[in-house]
């Protein structure tokens, strides 16, 4: 089984995809999780472009790392300069890594018409750079940008800036797909060629402008690469970098490479899940192996076969990279469906139930409902239906409050204040909150009126509120759906209203997240 070297650079280059920005604290972070997954290398930054690039090896310094190698980022010397007197080699000596990546034309036309000196010099720019970097005791990778592109227009070109950064000293040739333009085959016979001229040192650096970087970084595997460089979720300029999530499932579950430490691959969902987490993002559901839909089934016939045996429609188990099937629940679904989302009620063998149930998921349905992200509401929904359904609070009326008052002459401030009246056992509650909106004020009111009677409600968070209109040719009368995600210390829900008044589908949600985390922690809960 050959080992795959994986070189992580989501700080450096997949921090250059719009909306995504690291702290200091950030970058620390993730590099001590990678680390502890067995990543073998961390690219952190660029030392010479920024101050907290500099201050994260700094600070990176000072930790010590079980497996993981953090590598400084770096271009060739500059044109008509001298090494001993270049600021960014300078800066990649001082960032005190062991390892330096260095980036170099290894196209004629960048060389020639882009950085406009000549193919000898940038030569001698490649092999002075690395042999300096060496002469300090480091070791050097050195990035070919824009190689597969300059290989098609001048191979041989290519391959001598490719032997330049070898006779120097450089441990890794790692050919760039720089603008992302090639094809697969493309890439194995391209970097066949140069495994065979170059030997056992060859890396892969794809981008994804054609949605082929996880591809095209498999073949390069393939061909002989034996490390991938690459951004975790894909992350990185334009259409982002090869996804390591991707490779690394690909590469382990498919192909049979040796890649991280044992047991790492299962904690791939994780990892993906707490990147999105540190860049504010929600990770999309469609993600392949780890998004929330990668194994989701709808139809009737496919949960029919799932239940038989998973591998009817799941090309490997969700387990082995740490995700879970799921089974959506809507106007396609079949008996099955509800068999298996029901399945923890105990009721599979009752068939009435099952079609009473099935025949309420349609009806609501129609009035603009969905149980696919909102399992929570789902679970109520065969509570009532079976008759198990015990309301913890009792709605007597609520009412919200939104005032506008002129702060200055173009500011406009705005309070919004809810009032909710709840019967809980023998006692009236009459609760006042205010909040940054409808939807937090009211959720503030029902806290302070259950909290005593129900403290754990208190580790209950609301993560996500979406709303979407549901019937667009009626105008501002239009019905709206909306759809509340929560978390507590033990998992998240989701929990759906519709109504044509916003707030009343806000309020339907929101009870309906209050009463899931209330069933749920129920010590007879089934």
């Amino acid at each position: 089984m050959r080992r795959i070297e994986i070189y992580d650079t989501t700080l450096r280059d997949g921090a250059q995809a719009e909306g995504i920005s690291f702290s200091l604290h950030d970058k620390c972070q993730l590099t001590q999780r990678l680390d502890a997954m067995g990543f073998d290398f961390v690219e952190g930054g660029y030392p010479a472009s920024n101050e907290k690039d500099a201050l994260y090896f700094e600070k990176m310094a000072e930790k010590r790392l079980s497996h993981a190698k953090v590598a400084a980022f770096g271009m060739t010397r500059r044109k008509n300069g001298s090494v001993s007197e270049d600021v960014g080699l300078a800066s990649l000596l001082e960032a005190k890594t062991e390892v330096i990546t260095m980036v170099g034309k290894s196209s004629r036309f960048q060389v020639v018409d882009i950085l406009r000196v000549s193919e000898a010099d940038n030569l001698a720019m490649i092999r002075e750079s690395v042999a300096f970097l060496k002469s300090h005791g480091r070791q050097v990778i050195f990035d070919a940008e824009h190689f597969f592109d300059g290989w098609k227009e001048n191979a041989e070109y290519s391959l001598q800036c490719l032997v330049a950064a070898l006779e120097a000293g450089a441990e890794r040739l790692v050919l760039c797909d720089t603008n992302g333009g090639s094809l697969p085959g493309e890439i194995f016979e391209i970097t066949s060629r140069v495994v065979r001229e170059c030997g056992d040192c060859v890396g892969i650096h794809c981008h994804n402008d054609c949605d082929l970087a996880v591809a095209n970084s498999l073949a390069a595997v393939d061909a002989g690469a034996v490390q991938v460089q690459g951004c975790v979720n894909g992350f990185g300029e334009r259409c982002g970098n090869a996804n390591l999530i991707s490779i690394l499932a690909n590469l382990s579950l498919k192909k049979g490479y040796d890649v991280l430490i044992p047991g790492a691959i299962s904690q791939l969902t994780e990892l993906s899940r707490y990147l999105y987490e540190m860049v504010n993002l929600p990770q999309p559901n469609h993600l392949p192996y780890v998004g929330k839909s990668a194994f989701a089934h709808k139809g009737g016939m496919h949960v029919s076969a799932i239940a038989r045996d998973s591998r009817s429609y799941e090309h490997v188990s969700p387990t082995s990279v740490g995700n879970e099937s799921r089974v959506l629940v809507s106007e396609l679904s079949g008996r099955s469906n509800i068999m298996a989302m029901a399945e923890k009620h105990h009721i599979r063998n009752d068939v009435q139930l099952m079609e009473k149930i099935l025949a309420k998921v349609v009806s609501r349905e129609k009035e603009g409902y969905t149980y696919e992200t909102a399992s929570g509401s789902f679970d109520l929904l065969v509570k009532k239906c079976s008759g198990t359904f015990t309301p913890h609070f009792e709605l007597l009326k609520y009412h919200v409050n939104i005032t506008g008052k002129n702060k200055a002459e173009d500011n406009v401030r705005v309070w919004t204040e809810a009032i909710v009246k709840l019967r809980v056992g023998n006692q009236i509650y009459y609760e006042v909150a205010d909040g940054d909106g409808p939807v937090n004020a009211l959720d503030a009111a029902l806290r302070k009126a259950l909290v005593e009677h129900y403290p754990s409600l208190a580790n209950m968070h609301l993560l996500d509120y979406k709303v979407r209109v549901i019937n667009s040719e009626a105008g501002t009368a239009a019905g709206v759906r909306v759809v509340i995600e929560s978390r507590d210390e033990t998992g998240t829900w989701g929990t759906v209203g519709v109504s044509e008044n916003v707030v009343e589908a806000s309020w339907i949600a929101l009870t309906d997240s209050f009463e899931y985390k209330l069933f749920k922690d129920r010590p007879d809960n089934d």
